[in-house]
């Protein structure tokens, strides 16, 4: 049986990983904060009954197999470990304790897999060290190459090889550490909703059918400084004046696109930021997501022409695209069997489509996958009032578990 103590005991110890403590979960993939957390979730998998390994980024597995099936393809379980800054403690870690609580009741239950189960805790999901999320999901699916992770940069101009090293691991490395083809069975993951649709409908869990096709564009605008007081407006080369513009038409661009598809410029640094300083650089991120790939690649297409529409005399502009993922469709067999576990169980279940990106959506690109939500107090998150009740996560570690049986064809210690 499902014990939400134990999923909520884990959570709040892991909780104690973070450099905000009283402001929410700020756990940056290769901060002390992650390097304190990594022993912990390693301890966790050891009880658990998992022989643990980590890799050349970071990322940490527990496994669960037999000489005899080693060689089978992997049914994989797991999320993130890292965080927004003063975000919430749930946002990914909720879906490796899963992970792990899944592992426990093959363990209580003397549970023996015919297929190898492998629970993960990956790291650099959210993008906020270098402007690219998905990092981990990308790097073992095949989608991230060294020369990427050079070029990747924090807001310091430090790139992300160069954090991954100074964090100890090997970043030259990540090419070899692809599943190969074939090597995976499945991956699932559980997840908070992240909004207030489950919590709406009185529902216990979303069943995922489609996640949104993501991108991020990271722009640049280049003008001149000068005195606030003593240049005139028409001798201006404002840079922040024409982000001001990209970002008011990206707005109008995504509501012109209508239902499923959004746009959002989360992250924005001015330069040199002085009060009365006409500001010589901006830089700034745009997010654009939609359900439909069309809509998707309109909206790019359409916020890239109003960064180059600002381009003149006095102003250089640059932008580049660090993120795209189409839409993804997960995989029907998962998705029917994640519904009929949860009839079975007498769980309320609803049929989503995800506005947010996941790791999810990059393993799909490679093998079946299956998306549980689980409900999101007033639909919180990426901030420190982001809560789900742990009997909440308990009701879809019932549905992750039955599904990771039947893929893994578990059976019982007496019938071995």
């Amino acid at each position: 049986m499902v014990q939400a103590v134990r999923i909520q005991k884990d959570l709040e110890a892991l909780n104690e990983f973070t450099a905000t403590p009283g402001q929410g979960t700020t756990r940056l993939s290769y901060s002390a904060e992650a390097a304190k957390a990594r022993p912990f979730i390693k301890e966790i998998m050891v009880k658990a009954g998992l022989t643990v390994r980590e890799d050349a980024l970071g990322n940490i597995f527990g496994r669960l197999s037999t000489p005899e099936i080693d060689h089978k393809p992997i049914v994989l379980v797991g999320s993130h470990y890292d965080s927004v800054p003063n975000g919430g403690m749930f946002d990914g870690p909720a879906g490796i304790m899963a992970g792990l609580e899944v592992a426990r009741l093959f363990q209580d239950q003397g549970l023996v897999p015919q297929y190898p189960l492998e629970i993960v805790a990956m790291v650099e999901e959210e993008g906020t060290s270098f402007n690219s999320g998905l990092l981990a999901s990308r790097a073992l699916c095949g989608f991230l190459t060294y020369e990427d992770l050079q070029k990747l940069q924090d807001q310091n101009g430090l790139s992300a090889a160069e954090h991954i090293t100074n964090a100890g691991y090997h970043p030259e490395e990540v090419e070899k550490l692809a599943y190969p083809p074939k090597a995976l069975k499945a991956f699932l993951e559980l997840h908070i909703e992240q909004g207030p649709i489950l919590e709406n409908l009185k529902k216990d869990v979303g069943i995922v059918d489609v996640i949104v096709g993501i991108s991020q564009l990271q722009v640049v605008i280049q003008g001149k400084a000068g005195h606030a007081g003593t240049t005139p407006m028409g001798m201006r080369s404002d840079a922040l004046l024409s982000a001001s513009r990209v970002i008011a038409t990206a707005e109008k661009i995504a509501i012109e696109a209508g239902e499923y598809c959004v746009a959002t410029v989360g992250r924005l640094n001015v330069y040199p930021n002085g009060s009365n300083v006409i500001p010589d650089k901006v830089t700034f991120t745009v997010d654009i997501r939609s359900k439909f790939k069309d809509k998707l690649d309109a909206m790019i297409a359409a916020v890239k022409a109003s960064v180059h529409a600002e381009a003149n005399s006095g102003i250089t502009v640059s932008e580049h695209l660090t993120l795209y993922v189409e839409p993804t469709e997960l995989s029907t067999v998962i998705v029917n069997n994640f519904r009929e576990q949860s009839n079975r169980l007498g769980i309320l279940e609803e049929p989503m489509v995800s506005g947010a990106g996941h790791d999810a959506m990059i393993f799909a690109k490679v093998t079946d996958v299956g998306l549980i939500f689980v409900p999101s107090k007033d639909g919180i998150s990426h901030h420190p009032a982001e809560w789900t009740d742990y009997d909440e996560i308990a009701k879809g570690v019932e549905v992750l578990f039955e599904t990771v049986k039947v893929l893994t064809e578990a059976k019982g210690k007496s019938n071995d």
